[in-house]
């Protein structure tokens, strides 16, 4: 996404970590440059990409569907695999797993570089999302793991403020590739970024494993909820190319419904000395599934809206890419500055007020997207709306975190965290393909009646409707007069204006339900209400 909103419960993940090899003084600095170069790869990837695709889409001649998957396909097995990616360097090495996640993700991305197509960028993204399985999880395990309790708080401080810094300047920096080379630089500047993190890594970072984490993985989990979520994504975002009836759509959906549905029941049937990747009994805690249910909703409002904004930027308003990459540049700030503050408030008031005061203001922000048209001073029409939006966010990750850690046992909490981090991904990759299907079918039919009002002879007109799909990124035919020419871009950004508002106005509506779950199921101060560990025989 163009902002960096990271996932609420990335930082909790370093509770779950043994610290088995703390260290030394010498090297510290040397731990923190690796986990923080590696982490911001994943990170700037996360918010230049989306600024990208209009440029790609342009450059490849890429469809809807196709730029759909440039950030479905990371997303679907990032979102799948990041849980197994932490039970990997649990048993297999941190750093082991760690660099080869950075390796994967680095080798993928000379690979987008360089494709020559919309089908080997896909594929090549679809890797780099089980490379940054692998990577993600590996950096705050390693900082927990090298660090001792005394240091690691300073330690994971100066992590968090260096990764926001980095990921900040990422769409600026990527922005200006794409203005003055080529979107292909946005992913060929990771290679030097990569080798140095590797480098620093082999040579000064201490491995690390869990002792207790002994079991095999939950392999049959992780193919189950890939292909779930794999299908559902493919039938949805086909369906805005042949329409839901069609039984290619169908199928697919039944077969996404089917696999997930045999995930959470082979989630429950995971026998020792496995461990399930998903242990579903968590959920029993009211506090858990409440806030887990809210982080759906909110960070697929989310995801689903910033997919849209910089395609509104760059092809309706006029926005150069270095300007869509700042648009954005408000939030990080504003989140930035809020943390401290907002992650005070569960102590003070519990967990409830301020997630629902704060997806509350999250949904204001949302609709406030909606009321601009095109043209018009950033400072009147998108920027407020950045400041309500991230002042709602920053009101609510900081309390998110803690009600997830707090929620369940000190035992349980890498796992739960894990799940949360899960859970915002989901939440992103399925709002972004249901978004989609509704943006074209409000765009087609806008510009279609715009169509009809204009003088067109019937080639130009079949020949813009045939592209209808490509919402705002439809190429005009050469050869129009100059009035002509304004007039079908002026049908296409109003058309196209259209389907962004109804986008916006669903994230609204997310976010409001997401605070409706925030007031019905948080009571209180966040404690654990389950054991602190399973009984006998229950997973």
């Amino acid at each position: 996404m163009v902002a960096v909103v990271r996932p609420p419960c990335d930082e909790v993940a370093i509770r779950s970590a043994r610290s088995t090899a703390p260290c030394t003084a010498n090297a510290a600095p040397w731990v923190l440059a690796a986990t923080i170069l590696g982490s911001s790869l994943a990170f700037i990837d996360g918010t230049v990409v989306n600024i990208a695709l209009p440029a790609l889409q342009r450059d490849l001649h890429a469809t809807t569907a196709d730029v759909q998957w440039v950030i479905e396909a990371y997303s679907l097995f990032l979102s799948a695999l990041i849980l197994v990616g932490g039970a990997l360097g649990d048993r297999l090495g941190r750093r082991r797993i760690f660099v080869t996640g950075i390796a994967l993700f680095t080798a993928a991305s000379v690979l987008c570089g360089l494709a020559p197509d919309p089908l080997v960028l896909i594929l090549a993204r679809a890797v780099q999302g089980i490379g940054g399985a692998l990577l993600i999880p590996g950096s705050l395990a390693i900082i927990s793991a090298s660090f001792d309790e005394q240091r690691r708080g300073r330690a994971i401080g100066t992590w968090a403020g260096f990764t926001t810094v980095t990921s900040a300047l990422g769409p600026l920096v990527g922005g200006w590739l794409i203005q003055t080379a080529s979107w292909r630089w946005i992913f060929f500047i990771n290679l030097p970024l990569a080798l140095l993190t590797v480098a620093i890594t082999l040579r000064h970072v201490p491995e690390s494993r869990d002792p207790a984490a002994t079991g095999p993985l939950d392999w049959r989990g992780a193919a189950l909820v890939t292909l779930g979520l794999g299908a559902l994504v493919f039938g949805l975002i086909h369906a805005g190319v042949v329409g839901l009836g069609a039984p290619l759509v169908l199928v697919s959906l039944l077969i996404g419904v089917g696999a997930l549905v045999a995930f959470f029941f082979a989630e429950t049937h995971v026998t020792p000395p496995t461990t399930p990747m998903v242990p579903l009994r968590l959920f029993r805690s009211r506090t858990f599934s409440g806030v887990n249910l809210m982080t759906l909703l909110l960070y697929a409002g989310l995801g689903g809206a910033l997919y849209f904004l910089p395609f509104n930027l760059q092809q309706v308003q006029g926005y150069s890419a270095v300007e869509a990459g700042a648009a954005l540049l408000p939030m990080t700030i504003i989140i930035f500055v809020l943390s401290r503050w907002a992650g005070g408030l569960v102590d003070r008031y519990g967990a409830r007020p301020p997630l629902v005061v704060g997806s509350f203001i999250a949904a204001i922000g949302f609709a406030l997207f909606a009321v601009p048209y095109i043209g018009g001073s950033y400072w009147t029409t998108y920027f407020p709306a950045t400041v309500v939006l991230s002042l709602g966010m920053a009101i609510v990750i900081a309390p998110l975190t803690t009600t997830v850690m707090n929620a369940v046992p000190p035992a349980q909490v890498g796992t739960a965290s894990g799940i949360n981090n899960a859970v915002s991904r989901v939440g992103g990759l399925l709002a972004i393909a249901v978004f989609t299907l509704i943006v074209v079918a409000v765009f087609s039919n806008a510009f279609t009646q715009a169509l009809a009002a204009l003088p067109l002879s019937p080639a130009l007109h079949h020949a813009l409707e045939s592209q209808r799909t490509q919402l705002a990124g439809i190429q005009l035919p050469g050869g129009l007069s100059a009035t002509t020419q304004s007039a079908v871009t002026q049908a296409i950004g109003t058309a196209y204006v259209r389907g962004f508002r109804v986008a916006m106005l669903l994230a609204s509506v997310l976010a409001l339900a997401s605070s409706l779950v925030a007031a019905l199921t948080l009571r209180g101060k966040p404690k654990p209400e389950l054991p602190a560990s399973p009984t006998e025989g229950e997973q």
